[in-house]
């Protein structure tokens, strides 16, 4: 079989998600004829029709490659942004990804640094969703990322697979459940979190653990959603959490800190909320700086 053409794999995807060739053209800036030809070459050289053309939608194969498409087209992307940064020279630019529970007073400290050693330079600082950050840094969409999670103290985690990417721990802290003040637990010192499957949680994946991550950490069933969050605003997430709309985990210091909120530490399982530092190849410059110093302060 031949080489898929990474533009017309592109087209394809494209023509599939707005079920239009000539939404897609008009997205991608061809005309309808180019992206007709470039979904027609595609299918002669997979052998396989790929679209319905009315109503436009995938067959049965082009549903398969689109299950392929998308991790294909990020590694190709991947890899361009990889070579660009090894044959690029020196960048001024600083395009920092984050979760929003990775970004802390280290940061804080490091990007001052950062900013006195390039005074030219402006940060920028793209608070994100932990899953879409990987890709990010490998296309280069930003330069390097904060991403926070809940992990056993030995593992690293549970990343995708999106390149040659390298991930170093930057902090690790103890985890808490966050329970509104006056709820039954509170003033205990420790809980299993075995113990709380049946309790009410608030599933924001945005931002903590998932239901299913809580569920495969405590080896048991359980872990319901009360209220479904979806944003990375750590204020409304609290502010539900002191209301009793349903408990979660944070990092210890975090719900501390948080008015309304109760703590109490997870017991059993051993776990700890981590920080990573990840990133490709970076050439001298602010953002190959700034990994310095965070994997520095954290050693």
């Amino acid at each position: 079989m031949p080489p898929v053409d990474p533009q017309q794999l592109r087209t394809f995807v494209t023509v599939a998600r707005l079920a239009s060739f000539s939404e897609a053209a008009r997205e991608l800036g061809y005309t309808q004829s180019a992206v007709s030809q470039q979904i027609a070459s595609l299918e002669a050289d997979l052998g396989a029709a790929l679209l319905l053309r009315r109503p436009v939608g995938p067959t049965a194969a082009g549903r398969r490659l689109l299950e392929h498409a998308a991790p294909l087209l990020v590694r190709w992307e991947a890899a361009r942004a990889d070579v660009a940064r090894l044959a690029g020279a020196s960048s001024a630019r600083l395009v920092l990804g984050a979760t929003p529970l990775a970004v802390g007073a280290g940061l804080g400290r490091a990007l001052g640094e950062v900013r006195r050693a390039y005074p030219r330079t402006e940060p920028v600082l793209r608070v994100l969703a932990q899953d879409v950050l990987p890709a990010q840094v490998a296309t280069g969409e930003v330069d390097l990322a904060l991403i926070d999670g809940l992990a056993a103290p030995s593992d690293p985690l549970p990343l995708p697979e999106v390149g040659p990417l390298a991930t170093v721990a930057v902090d690790e802290q103890p985890v808490a459940v966050a329970l509104p003040q006056g709820h039954p637990l509170a003033g205990r010192t420790g809980v299993a979190l075995a113990d709380l499957s049946a309790a009410r949680w608030l599933d924001a994946p945005d931002l903590t653990p998932t239901t299913a991550r809580l569920r495969a950490a405590a080896g048991t069933d359980g872990f319901r959603a009360a209220t479904r969050y979806r944003g990375t605003d750590l204020h409304g997430l609290l502010s539900l959490v002191a209301t009793g709309h349903g408990l979660t985990l944070l990092p210890e210091a975090v719900a501390a800190a948080a008015p309304g909120i109760a703590r109490v530490p997870i017991a059993a399982p051993r776990l700890v909320h981590r920080v990573e530092l990840v990133c490709g190849s970076l050439p001298e410059g602010p953002a190959a700086l700034l990994a310095r110093l965070l994997t520095t302060e954290a050693s």
